[in-house]
């Protein structure tokens, strides 16, 4: 039987420039290179996020797009974004201008125009959507779990904090433009939603079947390269469902063959079944285990409980249940300090950082949120970095210590609250929920 680390031996991979590999350490950088990089470009432009919002943000992304398309009418741009969430409002606002709407105007007011493709990876939202991640411009790649609205890009006051890495190479940024373009906005379930019609859903929900069939399949396409003393390895991976997803088993590879630490990020605290089990071998035999997990009020989904009460502001509460489930089983680990578990809150702020270290030799880049839905539902991907010679170790220690920075160490299960300390309104949810069994379920899909 082959071991992992066998199976990390055959990985076909990247040759990477650690000098041309570089980690921003705010939403504020992110934007500042995002935006440089769109209007320094000269040959094309894609950016894949789950959503370009209509709103202050996204609007001068858009804009910048369109400018920089006025001024190079051959310059090749191409957005992608999920084909349900653009035709939708946000969860729990009132309903208003959608994304795709925003779309349309700014094609009406340029000459030029730029695509927005809507990808329905499933044929409800509920059960799938893009969440794929990568802005390449050029020969750049600038890899974030971020969307782009005010909010992920700190338009405002207030951040969602994510990691952000920028990778000069040419023939990743050319095996992630290949992918978007084959096998995704070539298939027929995709439409531009910049155009003045689209199809509605049910008309496309053949192809949709199709195009979720087709991906389950597809790979990043690219010729292995040799990868030199001086420099790392990248590979990208991209996984949808299954039992055959690549993605799913790369990580559940890379948290096997851990000898000493493994370090875990993800904002919402609901550990598939393969990495629960994972997670809990490795403790076993002795590797230092430390996750960083968001505080519940850091959640998307928080709602004060001085507004209005909303069941989607129930998910925060559910999820800090299954953290308390799962540090109360572990708490004789947390005692022998075999496994630590931080807690990120700042102000108002949220936390959305996703991503693995394993012995400070590989480092996972990813959208995927380490949950049942990334597992079984969504469109994800990942870059696997693989350093042997420590070339990045120092940025690897840097961009730890900085999601470090506004983290609470849980000594004990306790700390956390109980259902009993909830708002009331938290409460009912959470019994009604238990008392249906409808807990079980939620956990696939949030």
């Amino acid at each position: 039987m082959m071991t992992p680390r066998n199976l990390f031996d055959q990985l076909p991979t990247l040759a990477q420039d650690p000098a041309q590999f570089e980690t921003l350490y705010s939403a504020k950088d992110f934007r500042t290179r995002l935006i440089e990089a769109i209007r320094q470009a000269s040959s094309r432009i894609y950016l894949v996020a789950l959503y370009l919002e209509n709103d202050e943000a996204g609007r001068e992304v858009l804009t910048e797009l369109y400018e920089a398309k006025q001024r190079n009418p051959g310059l090749d741009i191409c957005v992608c974004v999920d084909w349900h969430r653009a035709q939708r409002g946000l969860i729990g606002v009132e309903p208003g201008e959608t994304n795709s709407a925003m779309y349309k105007d700014f094609a009406n007011k340029y000459e030029h125009k730029v695509q927005v493709f809507g990808i329905p990876v499933r044929g409800r939202e509920v059960f799938g959507v893009l969440h794929l991640k990568g802005f390449i411009i050029d020969e750049q790649v600038i890899y974030s779990g971020a969307s782009l609205n005010n909010i992920y890009l700190q338009y405002q006051d207030r951040y969602r904090f994510d990691r952000y890495h920028v990778l000069n190479n040419k023939a990743l940024a050319d095996s992630m433009v290949n992918f978007i373009q084959s096998e995704m906005i070539a298939h027929p379930a995709v439409n531009d939603l910049a155009l003045a019609n689209q199809p509605n859903t049910k008309e496309i929900k053949t192809q949709i079947r199709q195009l979720r069939a087709s991906l389950s399949k597809a790979s990043y396409v690219f010729s292995p390269q040799d990868v030199a003393p001086d420099q790392v390895a990248v590979t990208p991976f991209v996984g949808v469902g299954g039992k055959r997803n690549k993605l799913n088993q790369g990580i559940n590879t890379l948290l096997a063959q851990a000898k000493d630490e493994i370090f875990i990020c993800t904002p919402y605290f609901n550990f598939p079944r393969s990495v629960a089990k994972e997670v809990k071998k490795a403790i076993k035999r002795g590797v230092q285990v430390t996750i960083v997990v968001g505080d519940k009020t850091a959640n998307d989904f928080y709602i004060s409980p001085e507004e209005e009460f909303k069941t989607i502001g129930g998910v925060p509460y559910l999820y800090e249940k299954n953290l308390r489930q799962f540090a109360k089983a572990n708490e004789a680990s947390i005692a022998s300090r075999k496994l630590t578990i931080r807690i990120w809150k700042h102000e108002q702020n949220s936390f959305h950082l996703k991503g693995i270290w394993v012995d400070k030799r590989y480092m996972l880049l990813t959208g995927n949120n380490i949950n049942p839905r990334a597992w079984k539902l969504d469109l994800e991907n990942a870059l696997l970095i693989q350093d042997d010679y420590g070339h990045l170790t120092e940025q690897f220690e840097q961009e730890v210590e900085n999601i470090l920075q506004n983290t609470m160490l849980l000594c004990t299960y306790k700390q956390l609250e109980k259902v009993e300390d909830y708002p009331e309104s938290a409460q009912k949810l959470l019994r009604k929920i238990s008392r249906v069994k409808a807990d079980r379920v939620l956990k696939q899909i949030l």
